[in-house]
């Protein structure tokens, strides 16, 4: 068990299966020392019952999005522990990039991808500080509450 592994174990972080990609494209790529990973959404709603539907400001609450956004998180988490076969490859969490589906009228989209930024800082320390961009969408992929997309750097083999 790595450094990062037991980090989660202290936290009591246990991280899901990976999710397999939802069309024709891979979950990450490595190129470059980086590790791009594909869009991932919440693995269950914000009561942990079920897969996650609707709109922030209209289904969800910014704390409820916050929990989604912590979901994908693991996710995101799962798909690079798969790829690298432990995380204490990742030198560092480069960017963060969420797609919020909104109503109109919210605005506290930097709050909602806080849920899977904070969590980096959890399992990673100052390695896990990114870069981030967060948007509104009028909607997204199956009508999942969010998307986030990831970069890693990696440490190489």
């Amino acid at each position: 068990m790595g450094n990062i592994e037991r980090r989660l174990a202290e936290l009591n972080i246990v991280l899901p299966p990976a999710s397999n990609p939802a069309a024709n494209y891979t979950n990450c790529v490595e190129a470059n020392g980086l590790l791009f990973v594909s869009g991932k959404i919440p693995l269950v709603d914000a009561t942990g019952a079920q897969p996650a539907k609707g709109k922030l400001g209209r289904e969800y609450t910014t704390q409820q999005g916050y929990k989604l956004a912590r979901s994908a998180g693991t996710d995101i988490l799962a798909v690079v522990q798969l790829a690298l076969g432990t995380l204490d490859r990742v030198a560092r969490v480069v960017k963060l990039q969420g797609f919020i589906n909104a109503t109109e009228e919210f605005d506290e989209h930097p709050q909602v991808l806080n849920g899977c930024s904070d969590l980096m800082v959890e399992v990673f320390g100052d390695k896990g500080v990114h870069a981030r961009s967060v948007l509104g969408a009028v909607s997204v992929r199956g009508n999942q509450p969010l998307v986030i997309e990831s970069i890693f750097a990696v440490v190489p083999m």
